[in-house]
């Protein structure tokens, strides 16, 4: 008889493990993983003594790329982003953007895509199953799928321009997980759309288009075998990567893996993106090689977002900063400047 796992089958976030998971791997990592968690969680517990914030500076971004202990996100993530000074700035912001008029047609986007946000999700589950029993949205008051609605609502009412675009819903629904709190959820999204990723929300999705092109750039310089084999199978970075961008690595990678990617995300920018798509190249150029067909490369992409290398969450983001190499922001901003040149030049002929 096999050994039962001491892991249940609903993870710490309230996710249900796959039939597949990997028992075994899981408690192998966790084993160590545990004691990195304790840690850590004592060193935070020293930085952040009788204090309500922390600041932007050298020794909290080294803490961070080791990983904030989940009852400090929220806090941390609100500082280091420049969300929490905004939201002293503006304090009654959520609140009045959930009494405007709302846009019918944004309303409906929201509405249909809410009972399909994390239905392997125990708190967003009930509104998932109800919805495909009866087809009419039910939402009861103080639920998490209640208040993902009244995020995603507010941020439409406060960016108008935007509204709603698919994908935000994973964004908003795992800040929800993380903070517990709809009012931090809502400046958490609107810092990072209106100041962290500009231009990748909008009609056109230009800047997620713009940062998939750039990537395929970075991909050239730094792994060239890899870009020369992917281009011989004509496959289009935006079919393996739009998800990636879209949802900021949400239902892509393991969710204790993008919690850590979203720590340094909040404090270090869009770079870490590009750091994250690079490691996932890198540690797996064997085998992306040997796809001799476009059916196994996608195959292959799907593969390693969910394999042991990621599942290693700690170990991951140790790679993330070594693997690809040096990456200015100043390279970021020549090549975003030149596939935006590109595109305009593209698309006048």
């Amino acid at each position: 008889m096999a050994k039962r796992s001491q892991f249940s089958n609903i993870d710490e976030y309230g996710f249900e493990r796959p039939e597949n998971f990997d028992y075994a791997t899981y408690e192998e990592f966790m084993s160590s993983y545990l004691r990195i968690l304790a840690k850590r969680s004592k060193k935070w517990k020293e930085l952040m003594a009788n204090k309500s914030t922390v600041k932007r500076n050298l020794t909290t971004k080294r803490y961070i790329r080791k990983g904030i202990p989940k009852e400090h996100r929220g806090l941390v993530w609100m500082a280091v982003s420049g969300a929490e000074k905004a939201k002293r700035e503006q304090p009654h912001l959520y609140r009045e953007r959930l009494k405007g008029q709302i846009n019918e047609e944004v309303l409906s986007c929201i509405k249909t895509d809410l009972p399909r946000t994390f239905p392997d999700n125990i708190n967003y589950k009930a509104t998932a199953h109800a919805y495909s029993c009866t087809g009419q949205l039910q939402l009861t008051e103080q639920t998490q799928p209640h208040q993902l609605f009244n995020v995603l609502i507010a941020f439409a009412q406060d960016n108008q321009d935007i509204g709603y675009c698919q994908g935000m819903n994973y964004i908003a629904g795992l800040l929800l997980i993380a903070t517990r709190d709809e009012e931090t959820s809502f400046w958490l999204l609107k810092n990072l759309i209106d100041r962290s990723l500009p231009g990748y929300y909008n009609k056109r999705m230009t800047g997620i288009i713009r940062d998939i092109d750039v990537l395929g750039e970075l991909v050239r310089i730094k792994y060239p075998e890899v870009h020369r084999h992917i281009e011989s199978l004509n496959l289009s970075w935006a079919v393996i990567t739009t998800k990636w961008f879209v949802c900021l690595f949400a239902e892509v990678l393991p969710v204790e893996t993008v919690f850590r990617v979203w720590d340094c995300l909040f404090y270090e920018g869009a770079k870490i993106l590009f750091r994250v798509a690079l490691t996932l190249v890198g540690l797996n150029t064997d085998a992306l090689l040997k796809c001799d067909d476009l059916a196994s490369l996608i195959m292959c992409f799907k593969a390693v977002t969910q394999d042991a290398l990621v599942t290693d969450c700690h170990t991951f983001l140790q790679s993330i900063f070594k693997v690809p190499g040096s990456l200015k922001n100043s390279t970021i901003a020549r090549l975003r400047q030149e596939c935006a040149n590109r595109a305009e030049a593209t698309k006048k002929k």
